[in-house]
């Protein structure tokens, strides 16, 4: 088959032919349709570590359809379309029977752990694959797997946003854009805060009621001003101290600060703060399994959108072109790859 194969750091995928991988007992066999580009595919050209040694298969937002079954797969049949959860957890640790199989004691992440979706195939764990019904465009789901759900978790689950409250989005890309659409979604007020009038311009459009440039403003006098003192809840996608340093200072006494972006930079912290405002600083990362059936109903139901937050759709061929316009900074939304 065709695949795009990481072999190292600082190295542009390599388009070559690898052999077709065949599911072993409870694996399916999915035909990759589609793949998200995602900023964590660049961490890894850039030098963080992938838990399985180079060569690897990246692409973790996936879509396809399922080719085939090994023995003991049910739930899921051939011809079935789906998405691909990035997240495969063990289902006996101790989160995982609290339900938390996101952050899975075991976990094996799809394009880190196991190849993943920049290929004309995988195979995965049958149990963590997610139907999709016939009225959604399986090239465009392809994004739920990661882009929709992270935020959605972050959003519903961790900082459970409610009707009325205020929310600032830290960083307006491919999974900031669905930040700002989840937390329109569930009744919040939403300021999105990003450098580029772009990002802004597609966030009101999907339900921001206010937005703010940073390099044009003070962003926490501004947001404070607009909120009479603060937010209920923000969310940092960006993953730079300066941004989580905004992002706290412009919550409100009893709020919430999510950490969604990933860095493996420190950040300080002033615990006097924390302590006599009660804010409350929360880590998020992906989705648990049981909230993809949510998000997958409320894309088609329209509450949630795709289509108007994907920047391109490219051939499998312009893979390499697709995370050099990333690093550049020239995507707006998110960039799919068509495999097939």
């Amino acid at each position: 088959m065709k695949a795009a194969v990481f072999k190292g750091a600082g190295q542009p995928l390599e388009i070559a032919e690898v052999d077709n991988p065949r599911p072993k007992y409870g694996e399916a066999l999915v035909k990759v349709k589609a793949c998200g580009v995602c900023a964590t595919d660049l961490h890894y050209l850039h030098g963080t570590p992938t838990f399985k040694k180079p060569p690897l298969i990246l692409g973790h937002e996936i879509s396809g359809v399922v080719e085939e079954v090994g023995e003991g797969v049910e739930g899921v049949g051939v011809g079935d379309v789906v998405i691909v959860p990035p997240v495969i957890s063990c289902g006996a640790c101790g989160r995982c029977r609290e339900g938390r199989d996101n952050i899975c004691e075991n976990m094996k992440m799809v394009g880190n752990h196991i190849d993943g979706g920049f290929a004309e195939y995988l195979t995965v764990p049958a149990k963590i694959l997610v139907k999709l019904p016939q009225n959604l465009p399986v090239y465009d789901s392809a994004i739920i797997s990661d882009a929709v759900s992270t935020p959605f978790h972050a959003v519903r689950n961790r900082a459970r946003i409610m009707g009325g409250e205020w929310v600032a989005v830290f960083g307006c890309g491919g999974v900031g854009i669905h930040a700002v659409q989840s937390a329109s979604a569930f009744g919040a007020s939403v300021i999105a805060v990003d450098i580029d009038d772009r990002k802004l311009r597609l966030a009101r459009e999907l339900g921001a009621v206010e937005t703010v440039n940073p390099s044009e403003v003070d962003v926490v006098k501004t947001i404070q001003r607009m909120t009479s003192g603060g937010v209920d809840a923000a969310f940092e996608i960006i993953g730079k101290p300066a941004t989580l340093e905004q992002a706290f200072s412009v919550v409100r006494p009893g709020g919430r600060l999510v950490v969604v972006g990933y860095s493996a930079e420190n950040w300080s912290l002033r615990a006097s703060r924390v302590m006599f405002r009660e804010i409350s600083v929360l880590g998020s990362l992906g989705c648990r399994l049981a909230e993809y059936p949510t998000i997958v109903k409320m894309v088609a139901s329209g509450r949630l959108k795709l289509a108007p937050t994907i920047s391109d759709r490219l051939s499998f061929e312009e893979v390499n072109d697709a995370l050099k316009r990333l690093e550049e900074g020239k995507v707006v939304g998110r960039q799919i790859v068509v495999v097939s």
